[in-house]
């Protein structure tokens, strides 16, 4: 659904229109309801040296008090919280239990003489600043964790509570909209069950706890709106549209029936893509299309399977990794990986080796490389880590016994690197026929293309592997050499790149000769703006987040493939940029 903003000319004086990133889809109106926030300014002074151990010993009290709390809650969740809740929960109480952060902060405390309350959020700064410089976006805004687990002490330290909005908008029977600085896992928690119509964050991203726990629920979210908690009084009528990013404030009535409208139309429009569940994904001229699910833990199978996804054609393996102080055991990434393929039932499975290095690390220490993103990261990091990688090979070769499992190797960029997996692999079958242990020997086994090197000189890969899934969002940052988390430099982040397009194109057509399947997994696969595009560039298989699965079906079967085709490569000839209008006549 395309939105316009809107001018209010009712007369009844300008209403403010603030302007930040709207991560999950919809249109909410409701009244503010204001969510304050531990601040980070604190006291600061300094202690004498004989009251140094007392400090340590009421800085040691109060994260322990702060770790049992968040422990109370993750074993109290009730059965109808979010999902991600639990896991969320638990990396904060993981900060709070690491040992390094209470001697970290108590060297301060014993070496400057601060106050337990500057000494902690001193560190915080320090460690929120190594954070801020990660190449990875899902790691950069664990700062946030940082942060939210720091507020939390504070409030210990002070004998405070979260003050959570008052959730009463008077007399008004408007849903309410909450509206914060940024919302920790506990606050969430404690949101459980108000009737809350939308969340507006000053601070956040895509993949925020805020838009990740938002999504799960299916709340339209606009974060990153810079400074709404300052500007937003309780009560104050607001709109939030998901779509653009936009909030306004105490909007006039002319405002509010058009953006009533919208909502309503928005909720029929939803109403009308379920009925497509069951319906198969065929183009007007019969090209039978595959449209799969991306997923980042195994219990988001089921949204994929309730959204009709064909299979899983990403599951990032690292997020199974993140979080904990210990590498997970075969065991464990047997069960995760197999509970996934259990769930799908007989669909196939694409499991993407770990994508760590460089600023991904797995032990807690933070590397800072001179270019992250050209470092030792992926199968590179992997190939350097043999134990690591011979541990997840076996892993998912048992858990191939129960369905179809496909392996996918990222960030693939010389054939020796697929000559080195497959000896990989071979070594982990002989370990699981040593040990007895059973698995499927049929394994399927292909590349992400994200590095323009692999996409030119495509052929051979394409000859050897068994399937291609491209990685627009790499593909695109490599090629253009435009850091899409550098905000100086994110509006030349361009998927509609003659340079970009035609990578892809030269992909999926060696893969068309070779008999060989090619899906795309990047972000633009679940955009459906750009759906018919992508068929015109000759794609039968998109994997996106289960949610986009239904907006990019309906446009598939509104779409004539082969005449799409021919439009899209006349003008990737001449390369000129596509015209996405042109492409809906």
């Amino acid at each position: 659904m395309t939105t316009h903003p809107i001018s209010d000319r009712s007369g009844l004086g300008p209403m403010l229109c603030m302007q930040g990133q709207g991560v999950v889809k919809g249109y909410a109106i409701g009244r503010a309801a204001i969510m304050s926030a531990a601040a980070l300014e604190v006291v600061h002074y300094r202690i004498a040296p004989e009251d140094v151990e007392a400090e340590c010993g009421r800085l040691k009290k109060a994260l322990a008090t702060a770790s049992d709390e968040l422990q109370v809650m993750v074993g109290a969740l009730p059965d109808d919280a979010p999902r991600e809740l639990g896991p969320l929960l638990t990396v904060h109480s993981l900060l709070l239990d690491d040992p390094m952060l209470l001697q970290q902060t108590c060297d301060l405390i014993i070496e400057r003489h601060y106050n337990a309350e500057w000494a902690l959020t001193t560190q915080g700064q320090i460690l929120a600043e190594q954070f801020s410089v990660m190449e990875d976006e899902y790691l950069r805004e664990r700062g946030a964790d940082i942060r939210q687990v720091i507020e939390k002490v504070l409030r210990v330290l002070s004998g405070s509570t979260a003050l959570l909005p008052s959730l009463d908008a008077g007399d008004s029977n408007d849903p309410l909209i909450v509206v914060a600085r940024d919302i920790s896992p506990a606050d969430m928690l404690r949101l459980r069950g108000a009737r809350f119509a939308a969340f507006l964050t000053d601070l956040g991203g895509p993949t925020s706890h805020t838009a990740i726990v938002a999504r799960s629920m299916n709340v339209p979210a606009v974060v990153g709106l810079g400074h709404i908690r300052m500007l937003v009084r309780d009560g104050d009528m607001l709109v939030a549209d998901g779509f653009t990013g936009a909030v306004l404030v105490n909007p006039s009535p002319k405002v509010l029936r058009e953006y009533r409208q919208r909502q309503a139309a928005y909720a029929d429009e939803r109403a009308e893509l379920a009925l497509l569940r069951d319906a198969p994904a065929v183009t007007l001229d019969g090209i039978q299309i595959r449209l799969e699910a991306n997923i980042e833990l195994p219990e988001e199978a089921v949204a994929a399977l309730q959204a009709g996804a064909d299979g899983i054609g990403l599951f990032r393996s690292e997020f199974l990794f993140m979080g904990r102080r210990d590498l997970p055991t075969e065991d464990e990434q047997y069960e995760a990986y197999a509970s996934v393929v259990k769930t799908m039932a007989g669909r196939p499975v694409t499991i993407r080796t770990l994508d760590l290095g460089a600023d991904k690390t797995l032990d807690g220490d933070i590397t800072v490389a001179t270019n992250p993103a050209l470092g030792l990261r992926a199968i590179r990091y992997c190939l350097a880590n043999p134990e690591i990688f011979a541990t997840q090979l076996r892993a998912l070769l048992r858990a191939s016994l129960h369905g179809h499992i496909r392996i996918l190797i990222p960030m693939i960029s010389h054939m020796h690197e697929v000559h080195a997996t497959r000896q990989a692999i071979d070594s982990a079958c002989r370990e699981l026929d040593a040990s007895g242990m059973p698995y499927a020997r049929d394994i399927s086994l292909g590349a992400m293309v994200e590095i323009p090197a692999m996409a030119i000189a495509i052929e051979p890969f394409v000859e050897t592997l068994d399937f291609l899934s491209i990685g627009t969002n790499d593909l695109i940052q490599y090629t253009l050499a435009i850091d899409r988390g550098d905000s100086e430099v994110a509006d030349l982040y361009d998927p509609m790149h003659p340079a970009v397009l035609r990578l892809i194109a030269h992909t999926i057509n060696a893969g068309e000769r070779a008999g060989k399947p090619v899906a795309v997994c990047g972000e633009i696969a679940g955009d459906s703006r750009v759906t018919r595009m992508l068929l015109g560039l000759g794609l039968t298989e998109f994997s996106m987040h289960p949610q986009q699965l239904l907006d990019v079906k309906k446009e598939v079967r509104q779409a004539h493939s082969n005449a799409l085709r021919v439009k899209v490569a006349s003008a990737l000839n001449r390369a000129e940029r596509i015209d996405l209008a042109a492409l809906s006549n």
